[in-house]
């Protein structure tokens, strides 16, 4: 599993013209899933992301939590981040688990997110989304569930 993590000051998920997920201070989390994960990977890296220290402190040191900060979280699925570009032009995409497994791992993690009393929104698993964003810092961090 992967979370591509982005410090944020605000992002939202448009689906055909109409927002359906909008955060101010937070992050925005990109989500993927591989055949092999499971329902305690989601756990795993939504009780790091919550937990990771990357808001600055007075000092402008990355000390904070999400939890510290009582910031937003929004979480989009995201496949391509299993893309393998390592031969031809095209990427190929089966490192990244089919929906079968992908949906309920999304929605677990999800749900393991909102556990912690933080502000969940989210995107729609495979739909055609147009994400914005206004990254803070630049931060952005690759956690994965498996070394």
């Amino acid at each position: 599993m992967r979370a591509l993590i982005q410090r944020v000051k605000h992002a939202q998920v448009d689906i055909a013209g109409q927002t359906v997920g909008k955060i101010g201070n937070g992050m925005m989390i990109l989500f993927g899933v591989a055949p092999t994960d499971t329902l305690e990977d989601a756990d795993y890296l939504a009780d790091r992301c919550v937990k990771l220290r990357i808001f600055e402190d007075e000092q402008h040191k990355m000390n904070r939590s999400l939890l510290d900060i009582q910031g937003e979280i929004l979480v989009v699925s995201q496949f391509t981040l299993y893309a393998d570009a390592n031969s031809g032009r095209r990427p190929s995409f089966t490192g990244a688990a089919k929906p079968d497994l992908a949906i309920p791992c999304y929605e677990h993690f999800v749900k393991a997110l909102k556990t912690f009393g933080v502000t969940v929104q989210t995107g729609e698993f495979g739909a055609d989304m147009q994400v914005s964003l206004l990254n803070d810092g630049p931060v952005t961090i690759l956690l994965e569930s498996k070394a």
